[in-house]
């Protein structure tokens, strides 16, 4: 295996949450053609349904996204994409959908989607984590009863020195303050304060400092701006389908050079293309994934692969350089129950 070697690490459902998956796949990736081709089934894994890595260690996470009792799950990485295991860990909370590493490598943060609360995991010298060091337990509720009764933490999303939680359940975007010594969570109240029925899925900024935040419970994105009171203050919103019938947006992806937004549709199966021009997102396409369910996507490069969950297959596209717009390149490759993708590459790039 050359330095320049590329891999997709596919999470996604096993037959406990109804998926035909078997645990993280790797998929090996041609860097010229964008082309994916599977080696395997790397780690057998309960519902590994979101990937992610350390920013500095070739060491790669995954929720179990279980109920009652959530894990999360950590593999050293090979140059040969080869995974294995670290210690395991209970999340303190039902069905875990998101985590991420603290940008200095230190502790690992987890969302526990069932139970609303955030898990905070020390990671020593070889990335492995050690017993939880905190649990933040949210509160609040919506107006959307079978989906809002309670608080549900869906992304955690470290930002410095702080944490933003995108809270389903309470329609807020969450600011807490890590404790690097004693790896403590504290609530610092909300950045964002959504419509009622919003329901927060996942957050990203643009490289003008932009959030933008995906509302699955609404169907719409929305961007915020910092106000004079510390918190963010609305500057706009936008669907993200002009098709009828139920939408429930579930990914986000900003082009690095900030002109192009993308939000996955579920429901319309699409993918959105959204220009930004620093004030206003605007809707310029949509594509259809050739799928059911898109869950989860990646940009690499000018390819864009998204997860469908339900026709159990990713597909590939191309952005057009000027337009932005996705280009489906081939058919949809098969994966049982595909739910996140994370890139890995052996030089580092990530």
């Amino acid at each position: 295996m050359g330095a320049s070697d590329e891999y997709v690490f596919v999470g996604g459902y096993t037959p406990d949450k109804g998926g035909d998956g078997e645990g993280v796949v790797l998929l090996r990736r041609d860097p010229v053609s964008g082309v994916l081709t599977r080696v395997g089934v790397a780690a057998r894994t309960p519902s590994p349904s979101f990937l992610t890595r350390h920013p500095a260690l070739p060491v790669l996470y995954a929720v179990n996204e279980l109920d009652p009792d959530g894990a999360v799950s950590a593999f050293t990485v090979a140059d040969d994409g080869s995974l294995t295991a670290l210690p395991t860990r209970p999340t303190g909370g039902s069905d875990p959908a998101h985590l991420a590493v603290t940008p200095d490598g230190r502790h690992l943060l987890v969302a526990n989607y069932g139970t609303g609360s955030v898990a905070v995991f020390p990671l020593d010298d070889e990335g492995a984590p050690g017993p939880r060091s905190d649990l933040l337990q949210l509160e609040g509720s919506g107006p959307v009863a079978d989906r809002q009764a309670g608080p549900h933490a869906h992304m955690v999303f470290p930002v410095r020195d702080e944490v933003l939680i995108a809270d389903l359940g309470s329609d807020k975007v969450w600011r807490a303050r890590l404790d690097p010594v004693s790896g403590r969570l504290a609530l610092l109240g909300a950045a964002v304060s959504a419509e009622p029925g919003t329901g927060p899925r996942h957050v990203r900024f643009s490289p003008d400092g932009a959030l933008f935040v995906v509302g699955e419970l609404s169907g719409d994105l929305t961007w915020w701006r910092p106000s004079a009171a510390g918190s963010l203050a609305q500057a706009g919103r936008a669907a993200t389908t002009t098709a009828e019938g139920e939408n429930y947006p579930s990914e986000i992806v900003v082009r690095p050079d900030g002109r192009f937004v993308y939000v996955a549709n579920r429901g319309p199966n699409t993918v959105a293309t959204f220009t930004w021009d620093g004030e206003q997102a605007t809707l310029v396409a949509e594509t259809p994934t050739e799928g059911d369910w898109p869950r989860h996507m990646i940009l690499i490069g000018d390819h864009l692969y998204v997860t469908n969950q339900r026709s159990r297959s990713v597909t590939m596209f191309r952005i057009d350089a000027e337009t932005g717009v996705p280009v489906r390149q081939g058919d949809p490759a098969a994966e049982p129950t595909p739910t996140s993708l994370l890139r890995w590459s052996v030089d580092g790039r990530h």
